[in-house]
């Protein structure tokens, strides 16, 4: 008798709680149901222009609707640690198409795009597509070029196409200065020296600021410090094919007839070759300490 009251006591505390497990996991099963639904819905019309057309006067209303459920979309895979993020785009098309002028979507749109994942989709390549959206639709708007340049620099490794985003965008009447400056920047990352001298020269002659026209020259007399030692290791690499070995000192250089004299930087001090045998600006040279600094910040 006492085994079996036992049993119906353990029964009696057990059961509820099997139930209210049962339940909450039901629960869950249908929060996620509801959630991918809602995906599915968000997108179950996905002609933007078909969208805009249904909408009729309402469309910069439901534009802010669709971001709003773009934020909402990327919050919630981004808190989950969920990578797929493959509608993301198709609610950016929908949304820049009902209103083409919403700029949020545009530059914040580009990021969710463009970061790797878990981060964002990973697709530098819309986020490129749909920045090109928005300045057809915004051409004025000079914060959209620097976007473009940013995905290009950081994300697809483009300096050319990086620059020019960067170039086109400070040609805009409200743009900052500092727009030609990451123009000049990234081409000289790039080894488009003489892109990058014209820019840094043509800052130099047009600003009134002295610390810019200070940090201007500064670049201009890197970049030829960059050019020489180019030279000089070309030349390095064809002394060493004529004799078996690359020269220690430029002076054996100017004997093999390949330089005239020792070249200098310009500042005037003679260019030196280092330990690995490439070229570079001498130990007394103030452009060296100079050198190091930007390098460390790069």
């Amino acid at each position: 008798m006492k085994s079996e009251k036992t049993i119906a006591w353990v029964l009696l505390l057990v059961l509820p709680l099997g139930f209210a497990a049962i339940w909450r996991l039901q629960h869950g099963i249908d929060a996620q149901r509801a959630g991918l639904s809602q995906e599915r819905d968000d997108v179950l019309l996905r002609s933007g222009r078909l969208v805009k057309i249904m909408s009729l006067e309402y469309a910069p209303l439901l534009a802010d609707i669709y971001w709003t459920r773009v934020v909402q979309y990327y919050g919630n895979k981004h808190v989950r640690g969920q990578a797929n993020l493959e509608l993301l785009w198709p609610l950016l098309d929908i949304t820049t198409t009902l209103d083409p002028n919403l700029l949020i979507s545009y530059r914040f749109g580009a990021m969710f795009l463009s970061q790797a994942a878990p981060a964002g989709a990973g697709r530098p390549d819309l986020a490129v597509q749909l920045i090109q959206r928005g300045i057809q639709a915004n051409p004025e708007y000079w914060r959209l070029y620097e976007d473009l340049g940013f995905v290009y620099y950081f994300d697809l490794k483009d300096y050319p196409k990086a620059a020019e985003a960067f170039l086109e965008g400070s040609k805009k009447p409200t743009a900052q200065l500092w727009m030609k400056v990451m123009a000049a920047k990234v081409a000289a990352e790039g080894d488009s020296f003489a892109t990058s001298m014209f820019l840094w020269k043509d800052i130099y002659d047009s600003t009134p600021d002295p610390s810019v026209k200070e940090n201007a020259l500064l670049h201009l007399r890197l970049l030829k410090v960059r050019e020489d030692c180019q030279q000089l290791d070309a030349l390095a690499d064809e002394y060493a094919k004529r004799y078996g070995k690359r020269p220690a000192r430029i002076s054996q250089m100017v004997q093999a007839g390949l330089l005239r004299g020792i070249p200098g930087d310009p500042l005037g001090f003679a260019y030196i070759f280092g330990q690995d045998g490439k070229a570079q600006l001498n130990l007394d040279s103030p452009l060296l300490e100079q050198q190091l600094l930007l390098d460390r910040f790069k």
